[in-house]
């Protein structure tokens, strides 16, 4: 049984793509993208308006971990940087009653674009140029 849990926790980490085995923060970031970005792009913000606070806590933590030494440290804390202040734009635009769904897609959108930089062009073995190496970390 063991040996099973084993299995399905190495299995579950493949299936995030995200190289979690030293950057926890980043791997809890990537699930909130994953389950608040989705659903918008099905046109389903319910999750977005309900996680939003939490995506932008999840940023802030993210932003002040340490950065693993497979990352570029400079580049990544600027990356991290962008995505707090694009995760409290989603924030804030939640706050006012006016903002569209158009708006709201595109403050989540741009968010989920900036999370690519962190784990594709800020990560020193990426390869193509256009930030997706071999450990883009974001397959779903």
């Amino acid at each position: 049984m063991k040996k099973f849990a084993l299995l399905l926790i190495a299995m579950v980490g493949i299936a995030t793509g995200v190289n979690a085995q030293s950057w926890k923060e980043l791997s809890a970031f990537h699930h909130l993208m994953s389950n608040t970005f989705h659903p918008a792009e099905n046109g389903d913000y319910k999750p977005l308006r309900d996680k939003a606070d939490s995506l932008y806590m999840a940023a802030v933590t993210l932003q002040k971990s340490a950065i693993p030494a497979d990352y570029k440290e400079k580049e990544t804390k600027e990356t991290l940087d962008k995505l707090v202040v694009d995760t409290k734009a989603i924030v804030d635009a939640l706050k006012k009653a006016t903002t569209s769904e158009p708006t709201l897609f595109s403050l989540i959108n741009t968010a989920h674009d900036t999370f690519h930089k962190v784990v594709g062009e800020c990560k020193k073995d990426s390869h193509d140029g256009h930030g997706h190496g071999s450990h883009d970390g974001h397959n779903h």
